[in-house]
């Protein structure tokens, strides 16, 4: 992490316990509902920003309406554990957990209501038994990685396919990569694709890992958007743009932010939903009857821009295809 990064994250670990204080202090003796947000990524990710600011636009007021206890792990999946007893020991009424924070929260407590923001895919990776009627404390949002997997290949091998090799980024450590690669595995048997896998724990693996899909040769690399790519996307993005390889993400931010294209689901507009839910809970409706909702529209984005630079040559027929061309 860079100084400037932890200094501001010490800054607001220490300042938000006495915040939530004074918040309770200032509601006299009305206790005010208490949400915990457990993150995966960084202090500064800009979906719990995007989730705070659909709770204002739903009438819930820091400070006036709701407490808040936040923890992140700055990937480090280890601290996970620690991280949501501390959020459990603040009495909180609902936790939103993203990403891969989700399996640390599921095993943490089986009463507190948790809203998913996003999970790849909960029911094939026992977060829930379904999706219509998940029962027990948890519900939330699918971006349907697992569903989505053999489409991305599909797409790829078809714009780009040389070598016939794809490469495929994703940290082994996620639980949701799991399922995701096996469906990965099976549609590249089915159009005679090879697969080339790249494995990142670290952000430092990330240079191995490109210059690995460049030897092989992949044709293009296929990233597994869960959490450490979302927690280290910058890196991710700048390594592709320099061995000029096109590069698939899962989410169109990655896109918004130079990587080349996307396919999948809107994730800002489910991080506002999970607002949502949080709300109904809040007001004392039970997770368990809550469905757990999947996006109704997928995207294929692409970042026209980015392709120019690189002097990547983007078929026209994956171009007229595209939801999005960011020009």
């Amino acid at each position: 992490m860079k100084r400037r990064e932890f200094i501001v994250g010490l800054a607001t670990a220490v300042a938000w316990p006495h915040a939530s204080h004074a918040q309770q202090q200032s509601a006299g003796s009305r206790r005010l509902p208490n949400i915990g947000i457990l993150n995966y990524a960084s202090a500064q990710d800009a979906l719990v920003n995007e989730f705070r600011t659909a709770l204002k636009e739903l009438g819930y007021v820091e400070g006036q309406s709701f407490s808040l206890t936040y923890r992140w792990a700055d990937g480090q999946f280890e601290r996970l554990p620690a991280l949501v007893e501390e959020i459990l020991a603040s009495k909180v009424d609902v936790i939103i957990a993203l990403g891969p924070a989700t399996w640390a929260a599921k095993r943490a407590t089986s009463s507190v209501p948790i809203v998913v923001a996003f999970s790849g895919d909960p029911v094939g990776n026992g977060v829930v038994p379904s999706l219509a009627r998940p029962g027990g404390n948890i519900t939330g949002f699918s971006y349907m990685s697992t569903d989505l997997a053999a489409k991305r290949l599909e797409l790829v091998s078809r714009a780009f396919s040389r070598n016939a090799r794809i490469a495929v980024l994703y940290n082994p450590d996620e639980p949701a990569t799991v399922l995701e690669m096996r469906e990965t595995e099976s549609a590249a048997k089915a159009i005679g694709v090879a697969l080339s896998p790249l494995k990142a724990r670290r952000p430092d693996d990330l240079d191995d890992c490109f210059e690995a899909a460049v030897r092989a040769p992949a044709d293009a690399i296929i990233v597994f958007t869960h959490g450490f790519a979302v927690l280290n996307r910058r890196r991710i993005i700048e390594q592709a743009a320099r061995r000029k390889i096109p590069t698939m993400y899962g989410w169109r931010d990655f896109v918004e932010n130079g990587g080349l294209m996307s396919y999948g689901p809107n994730v800002s507009i489910m991080i506002r939903q999970a607002a949502g839910y949080v709300g109904r809970i809040l007001k004392g409706e039970k997770p368990g009857d809550l469905p757990v909702q999947q996006p109704t529209k997928i995207e294929l984005s692409i970042n026209l821009r980015t392709a120019r630079a690189q002097g990547i040559e983007l078929p026209s027929a994956l171009l007229a295809s595209a939801d999005e061309v960011i020009e």
